[in-house]
């Protein structure tokens, strides 16, 4: 749950040994590779490593007509295979491009009739320039000098060839641009297209037979584009190569270790003040989703701290809030039972899998407190009625809880951004923030618990806040520089209380979702009361589809809103700086 340390290593050797390393080192899979190609005497770089292999690979399989697969892998070639796919795909392109452009040019070309354009020393220099001209503009064309004739009429346009050596001035529309093909040319070789695309979409079937060894052999490909890409992030002069990058200190004896026995020159350095390393976010897997969330928006800088924890958990409380329903989150809790297998298939999904988990606790739990099932309340003396401590149409409560929870997580940003710093009064300016918001949320809490106690303590807190913002914003600037930047820094306490105030956003969705769902329940009830026997068949239709549109809508607020209020709000005072993300060269997963 930290940001790992890393280093700047540099490797020097024989040309004849940079294959070996670069595959020893993608093999071994520490090392951020960091290019040194504009110092590669003046080569050009190499484009990023393109997903060539799996667009392949979904080109075959979305063909609608797939063949029978080969098994036999002898006489399979993966990267000509590859190749062949990538060119029918870009040919199919291509073909698909000239018919759709020689659909609309015949089009264009239709109300001028078929002809054929003569050679312009035939024509004397002279040239046709082609008009759309509207009935109501005519007037203006025949006020002009132009030689030009109405080839052809509707009941909105004029069709107008305008003779002339130059591209005629005064016209009142923009001229038609009819190219300088015939019709009779267009048509010909709109045949030739479409034959043509048949001809490509045959062989893309054909080449469908080798799409489950494809498949197979996807991270074999993939691991040979990047192998190829990083020969040309090296430095390469004289018969002797030189490899940069970034490594985890942890790895820093491993490393030392391969450069002793393969005869490599190793060098290892501390990162300098002057440096910019990748950010290597280090969570244990049950956290690694939190990871995915902070980088779907930024990645910290290596100078800062890990988010990861913070916006799982509150990701987690944020979404159940918004939900607010405990009989929707058991349904989620089931749609991700029945698909936890097929989840667990793809890293991707076990990332996901225990944030998933929390989601659905979390909202059961909140959905049992203020007790919500299906936007049904638990009967008083049940079971279930125990659990039911809030109350949502309290609107004075829920904002008060609302408030509390954005303000404990702006502090907790704005304390975690403070506890970063090696020099704590580079932190003194995000710990006055923490205290001012601080002032607030016991400002908050008076109007509850010992007023006569908190009162005086959020005023003292308050005023701290104020002299550490004013006076540690800059902290090392000369006092009035200083002060000036301080009362400058002090222009934020109104983005502080929208901020806070932004989180009313969790009660106020949580009881929309509620709100629906007990009106889709009170609409079903009256048709099945107003209609008996058919009114059950559209009662129920009313609940299924009624509730199902809460939940989508539901669904789709706590995902938006639930990463909002982490990544604007809380980033806004818990990260300051922004990375580059710790992207390791090593094998793709098999």
């Amino acid at each position: 749950m930290s940001i790992v340390r890393l280093d700047k290593v540099t490797f020097l050797g024989l040309t004849e040994d940079r294959a070996r390393l670069l595959e020893d080192m993608q093999a071994l899979g520490c090392l951020h590779i960091e290019p040194l190609a504009e110092e590669n005497g003046g080569q050009d770089t190499l484009p990023p490593v393109t997903a060539g292999s799996r667009e392949a690979l979904r080109f075959l399989h979305d063909c609608p007509q797939m063949r029978r697969q080969i098994g036999d892998s002898d006489s399979f070639d993966a990267l000509e295979t590859e190749r062949k796919v990538l060119d029918v795909r870009q040919r199919l392109q291509d073909l698909s491009d000239e018919r759709d452009f020689l659909v609309k040019r015949i089009q264009d070309m239709r109300p001028w009739g078929d002809f054929t354009f003569s050679p312009l020393p035939e024509m004397g220099g002279l040239r046709l320039w082609f008009y759309l001209v509207p009935h109501r503009e005519m007037p203006l064309i025949q006020s002009l000098p132009l030689t030009y004739q109405i080839v052809r009429t509707d009941n909105r346009h004029s069709y107008v060839v305008v003779v002339s050596a130059t591209e005629p001035e005064g016209m009142p529309v923009n001229r038609s641009r009819i190219g300088n093909r015939s019709r009779h040319e267009l048509e010909t070789r709109l045949e030739q297209v479409e034959m043509a695309i048949e001809d490509a979409r045959a062989e893309r079937a054909y080449l469908t037979r080798w799409y489950s060894l494809l498949r197979d052999n996807i991270a074999t490909l993939e691991d040979r584009a990047a192998l190829e890409a990083a020969q040309h992030q090296i430095y390469n002069r004289a018969g002797m190569f030189a490899l940069r990058g970034w490594a985890p200190q942890l790895q820093r004896q491993q490393l030392e270790d391969y450069a002793h026995r393969h005869g490599v020159h190793l060098d290892i350095q501390e990162v300098q003040a002057d440096d910019m390393p990748p950010t290597y976010l280090h969570n244990p897997e049950w956290l690694a989703a939190g990871e995915d969330l902070v980088n779907f928006y930024m990645t910290p800088g290596y100078r800062t701290w890990d988010p990861s924890p913070v916006v799982f958990i509150s990701f987690a409380l944020f979404f159940a809030m918004i939900l607010a329903d405990a009989g929707y989150a058991l349904f989620l809790g089931a749609l991700l039972l029945s698909f936890w297998r097929k989840m667990g298939v793809a890293s991707g999904g076990r990332r996901f899998r225990p944030l998933c988990v929390v989601i659905v606790g979390f909202s059961v739990l909140y959905g049992m407190l203020i007790g919500s099932y299906f936007g049904v309340a638990p009967a008083k003396g049940s079971f279930l009625s125990v659990f039911h401590v809030l109350d949502m149409s309290d609107s004075n409560l829920m904002m008060q809880i609302s408030v509390f929870i954005g303000c404990v997580h702006v502090i907790l940003g704005a304390a975690l951004d403070a506890a970063r710093y090696p020099n704590r009064v580079e932190g003194l300016a995000s710990i006055g923030w923490a205290c001012i918001v601080s002032a607030g949320l016991l400002l908050l809490l008076a109007t509850a618990f010992a007023p006569a106690v908190l009162k005086p303590l959020s005023l003292s807190l308050a005023g701290m806040g104020v002299v550490l913002v004013l006076w540690f914003t800059a902290p090392f600037e000369k006092p009035l520089p200083r002060l000036l930047k301080g009362l400058l820094g002090m222009t934020k306490l109104s983005g502080a209380f929208g901020d806070v105030l932004s989180y009313l956003r969790l009660f106020a969705l949580g009881l929309a979702s509620g709100s629906l769902a007990a009106e889709f329940n009170h609409m079903a009830s009256g048709i099945h009361e107003a209609m008996p026997g058919l009114g059950l068949f559209l009662a129920i239709l009313v609940l299924l589809l009624g509730h199902a549109v809460n939940l989508l809508l539901g669904l789709a607020s706590a995902l938006i809103h639930g990463l909002r209020l982490n990544v604007i709000e809380f980033f806004n005072w818990g990260l300051k700086e922004e990375g580059m993300l710790f992207k390791p060269f090593r094998r793709t997963e098999r």
